[in-house]
């Protein structure tokens, strides 16, 4: 028998005697946690019955404050909404020195029914149309990140290894240095620690290909909204760990000027109720064996991939990162085993041949972009989409193509002309999320920054 989330609260309470608080964590539009805490005496009428509260906070602005120009929040008196919990995230919160216990919640209106501009009933709305088809889909995600030294001022300096016998750092990129992964030890041995406690399927890290950057992986599971609770749980459980190891460490899309930036990779296959890969030719002698099918919904992945810009990239650092000789993906190419495309074939056997999605920045929402590809993919297959040249292994791309939007007035612009969008994640999110959005554009367009006393200030 199914165990009901009042019955996972009670059993967990039973195992957990020392919970003190409960921490109710909920997603906005920006993948960023919005929290509140409740007492022990409250966790099982909350598994219970839920919470209420403001309806507006799934689509805050990064500032954590709500748009005027929707009209939600400001004007109508925020009214409640349904909080409820994601019963399989209940876990400890081993960096904290507090007996506070978390649990992902998810927004509802007030009589259980989906709220429209919850993340999580975004990717809902968005997988429903290939499991109508019969289709079960496996992803896995992939996060960078800079860890930062924990300095006085203003400008933040990446955290690097030391020299032995100096008081020097180290110099260079650095890629998988054991040396640096030894002195960053106590961190990673904890992050994995944690991630064990919290059910966070975490599998290889290593040191990117920046200095003080690293990246942490994640299992592939068939449950594609966990699969994006993993994620932003990860990203919270690092910024937690770092923290209380006298670190910082940031997800931002392009921390550093002269350093690469931080993606959100995702990869995706998917089977038919047989358990067969719908990607595979199993008579093709060619590698990889990619039949028709799976071109198509690369050509779909393609195809929206421009409409998608303000998903993969949602806020103004985001753009520093698509611009050339970045690392970054500009155009919707595709290919095998080539990491300068956008949509790559990772090396893989037949059974779990799969489309690696590289666009997005690590600063973007999981449930969103997640359910850009899962978009894409369903329109590529039903519209028989073509993706466009394919681009072989070892092929050298010395001019780069560029095809998507690099700003994000752009990027909001496509967004707003798409046609294809709004039949997968609703017309009615769709203008709240380019309206929220757009205003935070304009905020920070309306900031005077340091550059332009510098620029312009003596010499205009």
């Amino acid at each position: 028998m199914t165990q009901t989330s009042l019955e996972r609260a009670k059993q967990y309470l039973e195992q957990h005697p020392e919970l003190g608080a409960l921490e109710i964590l909920s997603p906005d539009m920006n993948g960023i946690l919005r929290a509140k805490r409740i007492p022990r005496v409250e966790v099982e009428t909350f598994f219970d019955k839920g919470l209420t509260g403001p309806g507006t906070t799934p689509i805050m602005n990064s500032l954590g404050d709500c748009c005027d120009s929707i009209g939600l929040g400001t004007f109508d008196g925020d009214p409640d909404k349904g909080l409820h919990p994601v019963a399989s995230t209940l876990a400890p919160i081993p960096w904290l020195r507090s007996a506070t216990h978390q649990v992902l919640g998810h927004w509802t209106e007030l009589d259980g029914s989906p709220l429209a501009w919850n993340p999580r009933t975004v990717l809902a709305n968005a997988l429903q149309p290939l499991t109508d088809m019969g289709l079960k889909v496996v992803v896995a995600t992939e996060l960078e990140f800079y860890l930062l030294e924990d300095v006085d001022g203003p400008t933040p300096r990446p955290r690097l290894g030391k020299i032995l016998g100096t008081n020097l750092r180290q110099q260079g990129v650095q890629y998988c240095n054991p040396e640096d992964m030894a002195e960053f030890d106590d961190f990673l041995e904890a992050v994995r620690l944690a991630c064990a406690v919290q059910d966070v399927p975490a599998t290889t890290a290593h040191l990117e290909f920046a200095a003080g950057q690293f990246e942490i992986n994640l299992h592939h599971v068939e449950d594609v909204l966990a699969a994006c609770d993993h994620a932003v749980l990860l990203k919270r459980l690092v910024k937690g760990v770092a923290a209380e190891q006298g670190m910082g460490a940031t997800f931002m899309a392009k921390p550093f000027a002269d350093q690469p930036g931080s993606g959100l990779h995702i990869h995706i296959s998917v089977y038919d109720s047989e358990g067969n890969n719908i990607f595979v030719d199993p008579t093709a002698t060619a590698t990889p064996p990619v039949n028709e099918t799976m071109r198509h919904a690369i050509g779909g992945l393609a195809d929206i991939m421009g409409d998608c810009q303000a998903m993969f990239a949602p806020n103004a650092n985001s753009y520093r990162r698509l611009q050339p000789g970045c690392f970054a993906p500009l155009s919707p190419n595709w290919g095998y085993n080539h990491r300068n495309v956008s949509l790559r074939i990772p090396v893989s056997d037949a059974k779990n041949l799969r489309i690696e999605h590289r666009v997005a920045g690590a600063d973007a929402n999981p449930y969103l972009v997640m359910a850009c590809i899962l978009a894409g993919i369903h329109h590529g297959i039903t519209r028989q989409c073509e993706p466009g040249p394919f681009i072989d292994e070892g092929t050298i791309l010395d001019k780069e193509e560029i095809t998507l939007a690099t700003n994000w007035p752009q990027a909001l612009d496509n967004f707003a002309a798409s046609k294809i969008l709004p039949s997968y994640f609703g017309a009615d999110y769709c203008k709240v999320f380019e309206a929220v959005r757009r205003d935070e554009c304009g905020q920070f367009n309306a900031v005077i920054s340091d550059v332009d006393y510098q620029w312009y200030l003596r010499s205009v």
